[in-house]
This record gives structure tokens, sequence and C-alpha cells, in this order.
């Protein structure tokens, strides 16, 4: 199994790695709404932000990683793959990004993506294997400590668990709430490196008989349904970081359990966050099929309640 991406490899002296090519992502989310109003990936509300421009969801840079690991390990990436990444800098349509990996291990390898010009994107862990792992946000996630007085997310806990499990499918045509204003066919259209396996018709020749999951989809999943937490609003959010942890094989049109447990909370000088792990659970056989833990952060000063003397 390959991807038609040309993979490089590459030793300058400092070890092995595998490199993908220049790829110019799209946006998918200028539609987007979050909590009845425009997202930050709309390009006036980005700008009221003082962003750059209206950012691409950053999941799609998955995409990018997913020919080197595949290139690296083989199909067990849709098996039991692992990838756990640290977002550095956003990403608007128009620029391009090329993603690396370098093995650290036989099981292991760090990832990164940056810009034409040098800034990185993003910096994580790729794995394949189903025991415990470390991984960038097992890492980081360890490494919390008291995030201080919060005032957009002070009504949230560690602990906190969804009102109840919801049941969820990622089919092709049904676009994915006003979250992700797009279906699974419009993505791979769209997709930076498509494979037969994502697709109806290639899916059946897949060595598992059906179609596959694209990695960056796989959040858009975990992420269907209502996500209950009382995040105080308005307020405006974004992904700071994402991992996807898989157990086997998540498949297109094939119902999943989604339960979701807040994890941790934080912040930095410009957003409070709260770290969200989502289990995924194969409806029909009950077994355990991927877990999703997102970093989700809110601009402090996209809340009109937040107190002004404290925006530095």
């Amino acid at each position: 199994m390959r991807f038609d991406t040309p993979v490089t490899s590459v030793d300058d002296g400092s070890g092995p790695r595998l490199e993908g090519p220049f790829r110019s992502p799209a946006q998918m989310l200028a539609d987007q709404s979050y909590d009845g109003h425009n997202s930050v990936h709309d390009d006036a509300t980005a700008a009221s932000l003082g962003l750059a421009g209206a950012p691409i969801e950053a999941p799609t840079h998955f995409s990018q990683i997913d020919p080197l690991a595949v290139a690296r390990w083989g199909e067990v990436w849709f098996e039991r793959g692992c990838v756990s990444c640290h977002f550095r800098t956003m990403v608007v349509e128009g620029e391009q990004v090329q993603a690396t990996l370098t093995p650290t291990g036989e099981t292991t390898a760090t990832v990164e993506a940056h810009k034409a010009d040098g800034t990185p994107v993003l910096a994580g862990t790729a794995s394949i294997g189903a025991e415990p792992r470390e991984t960038e946000l097992g890492r980081r996630l360890a490494a919390l400590g008291d995030p201080g007085e919060l005032f957009v997310i002070d009504r949230l806990a560690v602990g906190m668990r969804s009102s109840a499990p919801e049941t969820a499918t990622l089919t092709r045509d049904e676009r994915n709430g006003d979250s992700y204003p797009f279906s699974l066919d419009e993505k791979l259209a769209r997709i930076t490196e498509p494979h037969p396996w994502y697709t109806a018709d290639g899916g059946a020749s897949s060595p598992w008989g059906r179609a596959v999951v694209p990695f960056e989809m796989i959040s858009v999943l975990a992420n269907k349904g209502r996500v209950d937490w009382p995040v105080r609003s308005p307020s405006l959010g974004l992904f700071l970081d994402l991992e996807v942890a898989l157990r086997r094989p998540v498949f297109v049109d094939q119902p999943y359990v989604l339960e979701r447990e807040l994890v941790g909370l934080s912040q930095s000088r410009r957003t409070e966050s709260y770290w969200t792990r989502t289990t995924i659970t194969d409806a029909d056989t009950g077994e355990l099929t991927a877990t999703v833990l997102l970093h989700s952060g809110v601009f402090k000063e996209s809340y009109p309640g937040y107190p002004r003397d404290r925006l530095t």
C-alpha cells in the first residue's frame, strides 16, 4: 500500500528522515459557525483578533504525515497508528506546507511540518503499536500545573464527562454540522494526499474490504454531536494540540459510540484552554477503536466578560 505522494529519504548529517512534497492545503471552514456566530476561520473574524488571515483547520496537516508513516510502517498505520502534535503556527490558504518524519526507533518517530519560508507549523510524534506509548501530548498533559484564575472556562473541571454516550457515523454525503460544514466526499475532493482506500470504489480493495477514514477526518468524527462543556460565550476557539491513536481501523459508514472526558485545564497569555479525551468504540462489537485527545483554546479577548485589565 502506497500513496502517489512522492516521499524522499534525506540524510543531511543529522540522521535519516522522510520528507513529503510542499502542498497547499485548502480552507474548508469559512462557513463554520461557533455558538451561533462566525468562527476564527472566517476572514473578518480572524482579522478582529489581529490574525494574518483565517487559519486552515489544523488537522488538515495530518494528511501530509500519512504517506510518510505508511512509507515507514505500511498499512499497520491505519490499524494501530498514533499521531500526536502541537500546532505552532497557523496556516492560511495559499501557503505551502511540507511534512517530515524522523525515525527514533522501530515503532516511533518525530514529525514536523513547516512553511516554505521555514516557519514551523507543527511538531510532535508518530508511532505504531497497541501498547502504552509516549506521545507529544502525553508529555504536555502530564506537565500541566495549576491553570490559575480562569474567566471563560471557569465552570469546567477535570474529570467532567459528557452527559451521555452518543452514536455517530461518518458518511460520504452528509455534512458534519455547524462545526464542520463539509462532507467526507467534499473533503476527499480537496485533500492534499488522496488514496483509493478512502473512496467508495477503492475501499473494497483495502485489506479490510471497506473504506477507511483519513486521520484528519477522525477528529471530525470525534466532534460530531454535542460537545457540552459549559464554556462561557460568546467566545472564539481554536485547536492548539491534537492526538489521534488507533486500536483498529476507523471505517466510513460504521456507527461508533463517542464518550468524552475533560482531562486538563490550562492557559497562556492569549488563551484559556481545556483538554478533552474522546473514546471511539465500535457500536456493533463494543471494541475500542480509537482515542482522540484534543487541546482546545479560547481567545480571552473574544469573551466580552473577560476582565480588560487581565489582557496583556
